[in-house]
């Protein structure tokens, strides 16, 4: 196989749980800082749900979902009546955040997650 790939080395492939490696003896003020460390990394990708919209603004909320959705006139329509609902999945922050815009300024109340 390491011909076929024009290998000349086998690759090194290495990975260590935390933890395992020496032990290390810790005082209270690392453990703190240890713990600090560990917290939740950022989020990175979202998910879009549209929550509520103004009734008076119905078609331009249509019209803003159908913008960055791949649905038709009916689909989107549709989806409206079924509030909550998810819009978008997968969206990256600076993306949530432009479509969030977009759609306040018709009236709708979306929540990213």
């Amino acid at each position: 196989m390491m011909k076929k790939l024009g290998m000349k080395e086998m690759p090194f492939i290495g990975m260590m749980k935390a933890g395992m490696g020496l032990p290390v003896m810790l005082d209270k003020g690392s453990r703190s800082a240890a713990k600090e460390e560990e917290k939740k990394p950022e989020k990175i990708v979202f998910e879009l749900r549209l929550k509520s919209y103004e009734a008076a603004s119905k078609i331009k909320a249509i019209k803003e979902v159908r913008s960055f959705t791949d649905l038709g006139l009916k689909e989107a329509k549709h989806l409206l009546k079924k509030i909550p609902f998810v819009i978008k999945r997968g969206v990256s922050k600076e993306e949530a955040e432009q479509i969030v815009e977009k759609l306040k300024v018709v009236g709708a109340k979306v929540v990213t997650k």
